[in-house]
């Protein structure tokens, strides 16, 4: 699984490991990451985030170059770790049980195209239910797909469960409500809807899904995507959280998902969680997301990568933009050899400024003066001295007395 998105991380890690970090070199590999990313799956918001995040945390930072693989590695990892913190998690059955003391059911609805194994992906969350010793009643929605409703009515004759459907060309929403008196009745712990697989760019259709979302009032909406087809899912994703603010997805066919990318995009493009990850056409081949383990597969050991410490840190060569302007202005003159020395002048030589603090700002001496109690310089002698010092202080990272 990933393979691609852990060979785009793992080469831009080791790339910056092997060069000079100097801008240019920088803005190169990452460049390299945003291609590789992109051929991996993963939307452009996402990249753009990562890149800005990664370039952040080396420029203006202090690594030992032996360390610099770990350290970007360890700056990947927190990124994408914090995009999924971001939109929490979801317990399902632990949502369910608090519902029971209620006579209401707790509403499902299932949503995505056609292909998705959609259908499929809603037998399997009822399996899941049942082991958890929760009553569930399916609703068939998709009163539009020949042979949607008599797909739908195996699984549930597999599952010994019981379906409410109508005839093809019934109004969908009329079969949620009446899957939900049903369940009223014979109180019944979780409603499981199944929509029509409609394409997002179906604009009867998905206002169609926008009615049964208001006669029903689901208490959670999933969308179902195909992990296989990439970009599309995560286009896919963005076009339904428009219509309906879904609450989760699940990624079918993960199993076989070389680039892995999907799950970065649409957890970035719609502020919400990966719920299960589809894994195989049985009805237990349904794996809740866990975001270390996902980090684990792109990334390797992250423990071992998390390891680096403050201790580990030290000089390295990617100076800040105010440290490299430092830097230029306290260059030495370039040596010249003796015999040069020793030639007439051509020219007459153009007199140096008498300002010994000329390159250092005034917020610098003046913080120098206060932190370090520095009277002002009565003397020529004096400021000279007391500018080389302050360079000295600049050049060792202006530090404040201890």
């Amino acid at each position: 699984m990933f393979d691609k998105l852990r060979t785009a991380f793992s080469s831009a890690a080791k790339s910056f490991s092997e060069k000079e970090l100097k801008d240019k070199d920088i803005d190169e590999i990452l460049l390299q990451l945003e291609t590789s990313l992109l051929e991996s799956d993963v939307a452009l918001e996402v990249i753009d985030s990562i890149k800005s995040d990664l370039k952040e945390k080396l420029i203006g930072s202090k690594v030992n170059k032996n360390e610099i693989e770990n350290f970007v590695k360890n700056s990947l990892i927190q990124s994408i770790s914090s995009l999924f913190d971001a939109t929490g998690t979801i317990d399902i059955v632990q949502n369910i049980r608090a519902k029971k003391d209620s006579i209401e059911p707790y509403i499902i609805l299932f949503v995505g195209i056609n292909g998705t194994g959609k259908t499929t992906t809603l037998a399997k969350i009822a399996n899941m239910l049942q082991k958890s010793k929760l009553s569930i009643v399916v609703a068939a929605a998709d009163t539009f797909r020949a042979g949607a409703i008599e797909q739908l009515k195996e699984h549930t004759n597999r599952l010994n469960l019981k379906l409410i459907a109508q005839n093809y060309g019934s109004d969908p929403a009329a079969v949620c409500r009446d899957a939900v008196l049903y369940a009223k009745s014979h109180k019944i712990d979780c409603v499981l809807i199944d929509t029509a697989g409609r394409m997002q760019t179906s604009k009867n259709l998905m206002d169609e899904i926008s009615k049964i979302n208001n006669v029903v009032k689901p208490d959670l909406k999933i969308f179902v995507g195909d992990s296989l087809t990439g970009n599309d899912t995560v286009n896919q994703s963005r076009e339904f959280f428009n219509y309906i603010k879904f609450d989760g997805s699940i990624l079918t066919k993960s199993d076989a998902d070389a680039n892995g990318g999907a799950a970065l995009s649409i957890v970035k493009v719609t502020a919400t969680p990966i719920l299960y990850l589809g894994t195989g056409q049985e009805y237990d081949d349904l794996t809740k997301f866990d975001k270390d383990d996902f980090l684990e597969t792109v990334f390797g050991d992250v423990e071992q990568t998390q390891e680096i410490s403050e201790q580990q840190i030290s000089q390295i060569d990617i100076p800040s933009k105010e440290e490299k302007e430092i830097q230029e202005k306290m260059e030495p003159e370039p040596e010249v050899n003796t015999m040069e020395q020793e030639l007439p002048k051509k020219k007459p030589e153009e007199k140096t400024s008498d300002d010994p603090f000329e390159g250092i700002e005034t917020k610098d001496i003046d913080n120098y003066a206060d932190w370090y109690d520095v009277p002002p310089p009565e003397t020529d002698e004096q400021a000279r001295k007391l500018a080389i010092k302050i360079r000295e202080w600049i050049s060792s990272g202006r530090p404040k007395p201890s």
